[in-house]
């Protein structure tokens, strides 16, 4: 159950960041096939954030005590736009143009997910 809120949680996420940023597009014919892209962006920007992630976390630690953690945002674009990589790749309609586009589309994606997050109940 878990799985399935954080799912919806990140496809709400997306779709606050694409209705917000003209570079992030999101296609599909009809709201049902767009809802079907969200979730299926959303697992697989859930499998990058989990695999991917904390690699590059680790990786870049010292950029993190560098700049006060703010690298965070830069890692949450890139991983925004790895995850549009990957749909391109998949043929998902889904892409993010551009670094800065990534940068603020990571920024809603964060802020709407921690909102929800404190919306919805814990895990326990």
């Amino acid at each position: 159950m878990t799985l399935l809120i954080t799912l919806v949680v990140n496809a709400l996420a997306l779709a606050a960041a694409a209705w917000l940023f003209q570079g992030i597009t999101l296609t599909g014919a009809e709201t049902s096939d767009r809802a079907l892209t969200l979730v299926i962006v959303a697992a697989i920007f859930g499998v990058v954030n989990a695999i991917v992630r904390p690699v590059v976390k680790v990786l870049s630690l010292p950029l993190y005590v560098l700049t006060l953690g703010l690298v965070a945002f830069v890692i949450n674009a890139l991983m925004l736009m790895l995850t549009s990589w990957i749909c391109d790749l998949l043929d998902v309609g889904f892409t993010v143009e551009g670094f800065w586009t990534a940068l603020g589309g990571a920024l809603v994606v964060s802020v709407v997910g921690m909102l929800l997050g404190s919306v919805l109940p814990d895990k326990d």
